[in-house]
């Protein structure tokens, strides 16, 4: 069985609790917004001298979502450009495949053989000059 004393506590811890929760209600961070949202808040001087500092963390905070936005863009082009130049490389190297093989000396040879050039079949003979010295 409870005591008086602590019945008294208890009561007391529940009306703190009431009181906390009608301060959060109803405290000073939504009376400020209030007068913020009302225009009460700029017509005393000491919120006059807090404009300058206000304007200068909505300018930074201009700055920064607009370097965000240009950051996201550079990201953009920058995986557009990744992405052409890997199909570029890929084509590359399939056409410098497509080469090698069409540059072969069958390939070739077969190719010529349709225009009426045949292979010669017989080593080079090299012709070597010789001259006489004018002395």
């Amino acid at each position: 069985m409870k005591t008086n004393k602590q019945i008294k506590n208890s009561q007391e811890i529940e009306q703190h609790s009431e009181k906390r929760l009608q301060g959060r209600k109803n405290g000073k961070l939504t009376s400020t917004a209030k007068r913020i949202l009302s225009g009460q808040y700029f017509e005393n001087e000491k919120s006059l001298k807090a404009i300058p500092f206000l304007l200068y963390l909505a300018f930074l905070a201009f700055i920064y979502i607009s370097s965000n936005y240009i950051i996201e863009d550079n990201t953009r082009e920058i995986n557009r450009l990744q992405k052409e130049q890997r199909e570029l490389r890929f084509e590359y190297i399939t056409l410098k495949s497509n080469l090698m093989t069409i540059s072969r000396q069958s390939k070739l040879s077969k190719r010529l053989e349709k225009l009426g050039i045949k292979e010669n079949k017989e080593p080079v003979k090299t012709i070597i000059i010789k001259q006489k010295n004018k002395n």
